[in-house]
């Protein structure tokens, strides 16, 4: 797929709780909206870099909700990477509830509260497609920091798919597991079941 390349995007350096990062803000000439790209070290003409394509979340990533794992899958993908040499967040805005935005996101959630539904049935419920994320933002990014291929840490094959239908080699995709508790059990079974992520049988620890 022959995509545009960045036009617009900025650079500064971003200390964090991690440790330093370079900070890359772009504006997406595909969808128009703004995402992000923290960089740890020299990424650039490198093989194999870890890279985590993440979604917004607000109720999981500055909320800390613990109805879905998208919280300890970012802080995760930050500890891997910054425990070695070098790797990318690319923090994709606009994919709130799989795209949906957060109204509807919250919608959803009230069926399934109120109806015992999962998350692909809450969606469709109402009418509401159950994954509409487009990943070119993510390739564009990663063209435009002149990353070679990558490790990607998504238990999700369709990102990795996704990447290389917009021309980013994907070295090896390796899972990022979260904790399984009571409140996110259901959502990783539909995950796994509905959604075909690559997930163990999800399992409450022993008590």
């Amino acid at each position: 797929m022959n995509d545009d390349a960045l036009d617009e995007a900025a650079e500064a350096e971003l200390a964090t709780r991690w440790g330093p990062f370079r900070l890359v803000a772009f504006r997406d000439p595909g969808d128009g909206r703004e995402h992000l790209a923290l960089v740890h070290g020299e990424v650039r003409d490198h093989d194999e870099v870890p890279v985590r394509i993440h979604s917004e979340c607000v109720t999981g990533d500055v909320f800390g909700a613990l109805r879905c794992e998208c919280g300890d899958q970012l802080a995760a993908a930050v500890g891997v990477i910054t425990a070695g040499d070098r790797g990318v967040v690319v923090y994709l805005r606009g994919h709130e509830g799989r795209g949906i935005g957060l109204l509807d996101k919250v919608r959803t959630l009230a069926l399934q509260d109120a109806d015992g539904l999962d998350t692909v049935d809450s969606a469709t419920a109402l009418g509401l497609p159950v994954d509409v994320r487009d990943y070119g933002p993510a390739a564009r990014v990663l063209r435009h920091l002149e990353v070679r291929s990558v490790r990607l840490l998504s238990n999700n094959p369709d990102k990795a798919r996704a990447l290389e239908e917009h021309g980013v080699k994907v070295a090896v995709r390796e899972r990022l597991l979260a904790p399984v508790r009571p409140e996110n059990l259901p959502y990783l079974v539909a995950k796994r079941d509905r959604l075909g992520h690559d997930l163990p049988a999800p399992e409450l620890p022993d008590a």
